[in-house]
This record gives C-alpha cells, structure tokens and sequence, in this order.
C-alpha cells in the first residue's frame, strides 16, 4: 500500500509538472487549434515527466514494463481528457470557468489513482483507509512538499485567474486617456503581472507558514498593496486587486496548513 500511495503522488505531481509548469501559452493554442503537434508535445512532456519523477521516487519501478505501459496509457488517456474539454469549452464558452477547471482536476487525479492501483495491482477500495497514514511517513514529506508547492502556486493561479475573470473584463473600462502614462495599463497586462506576483505570493506564504512565520505574511501583502498603489484610484482595479490577494492568500494558507500537518503532526503555530 505504501508504495501504490508513493506511486500516486509521483504521477500526480508528473501531472501538475506537465500542465502548469511546462504547458506554455502557445501550447495551449495548439491544442485549442486542433494541432496535432500540440497534442504530441504535451504527451511528450507528460511522459518525460512521470519517468523523471519515477526516476526520484520510485528508482525501482521505471524499468518495468507494466509501469511503462501503464504510463504511456495513462498519458493517451489524459489528452483525451484534454481534448473533451476543449471540445465542450467551444461548444459551451459560457461554461469554461472555474467549476469545468476543478472538474478536470478531479478526473485528471482520478485517472491517476487508477494508474497507480494498475501498477501496484492494489484494490482501489484499501487507498483511502491508509493514506493519511502512509502520506505522513518520512519518505513522503519531500513529495508531498513539491506537490503542494506546485499545487499552490501554479495550478491555483489558473483557478484564481478563472474566479476572478468577469471583473477583468472590465479593468479597462474608465481607464485614464492619458497617452504613454504609466498607469495606462491594459487587461491583459494587469492579468500578467498579477500572475506572477501571485506566484511570489503564495510561494513566500507558503515558506512563511512552514517556518512558522505567520508575521512575513502581512509584510509580503503590505508590500503588494505599495506595489499597486496608484492604481486603487481605479475602483474596478481596486476590487481585483483585493478578490484576487484574498483567494490567492487562502489557497497559501490552505497549502500552508497541509504541510504543517504532514512535517510537524499538527496545523497549529507554535505559541
């Protein structure tokens, strides 16, 4: 059991490495088009992926031939995946939101668990009894801790940036006519820098909880707000700005928590 629970956190995080790391903008525009390219770049990725995170945590596992066909069904089965919801998202734009990305999550890890039970030939009923256990064993701590870190501050930064999209459909509206003025800044810009502002965020959030210092946080969100002041003059900025700290300042914290939990035993900072 042990070693089926260390087999779906390699695939998982091979998984999270394959579509919020190495999966480019123009990647994604392949797939949208149609291209069969960008569909064999991003199996490709995936496959190099789940072998170089095998290669780390399960040395013993990637010359086995059901690993490697269990792998390369396991990357079919996810582009797959990822062309239905393409499909759907061009046949439904409306839908494409927050709910249909946390769906797709939760079939993407479902048809990891099952990979992972395939390849250990484990009953799927016995995973969830034993887990928590397993996850918190020592072997563990440094997968579970890229696969937060990772989680947190790539893959939350699509669900945010889904969450918090209506509001940037209007970040442009009442913008200053100012020609060349460094506050004239457009949507797409706006969302750009907030991303990546958003990955330091979370990831010196995350540091923070996990060497118990809750105090850098309300540092790391004062120097933000300095950061974006002239802009607050701008009340539908002002809104994004406060809706989008606030999600990503939760997911940290809801990362934060987990890792406190699986290194220390508990959620609690020390007094």
């Amino acid at each position: 059991m042990q070693t089926t629970i260390r087999a779906i956190l390699t695939l998982y995080l091979a998984h999270l490495l394959t579509d919020f790391v190495f999966q480019t903008s123009h990647l994604v525009q392949q797939k949208k088009n149609g291209q069969a390219l960008g569909y064999f770049k991003h199996g490709a990725i995936h496959y190099l992926c789940a072998l170089l995170a095998a290669a780390c945590f399960l040395p013993g596992m990637i010359s086995s031939l059901r690993f490697q066909l269990v792998v390369i069904a396991l990357t079919l089965v996810h582009l797959l995946i990822d062309l239905c919801k393409i499909q759907f998202a061009k046949s439904r734009p409306a839908a494409d939101g927050a709910l249909a990305f946390v769906l797709d999550q939760v079939v993407h890890f479902f048809t990891v668990v099952l990979a992972a039970c395939w390849i250990e030939q484990t009953p799927l009923a016995g995973i969830a009894r034993s887990s928590l256990h397993v996850l918190r064993e020592q072997s563990n701590r440094i997968l579970i801790l890229l696969i937060v870190y990772v989680a947190v501050i790539f893959a939350c930064g699509y669900l945010i940036r889904f969450l918090t999209k209506p509001l940037m459909r209007h970040i442009g509206l009442g913008a200053p006519q100012i020609p060349n003025s460094p506050l004239r800044e457009t949507p797409v810009q706006l969302s750009n820098a907030g991303m990546y502002i958003g990955w330091l965020e979370r990831f010196l959030v995350l540091t923070a909880l996990l060497l118990h210092s809750p105090a850098t946080v309300g540092l790391i969100v004062a120097a933000k707000s300095i950061a974006r002041y002239p802009q607050f003059h701008r009340e539908q900025f002002a809104e994004y700005f406060l809706i989008g700290t606030l999600l990503s300042i939760c997911t940290a914290f809801v990362g934060g928590v987990v890792l406190m939990k699986v290194f220390f035993g508990s959620s609690a900072l020390p007094q």
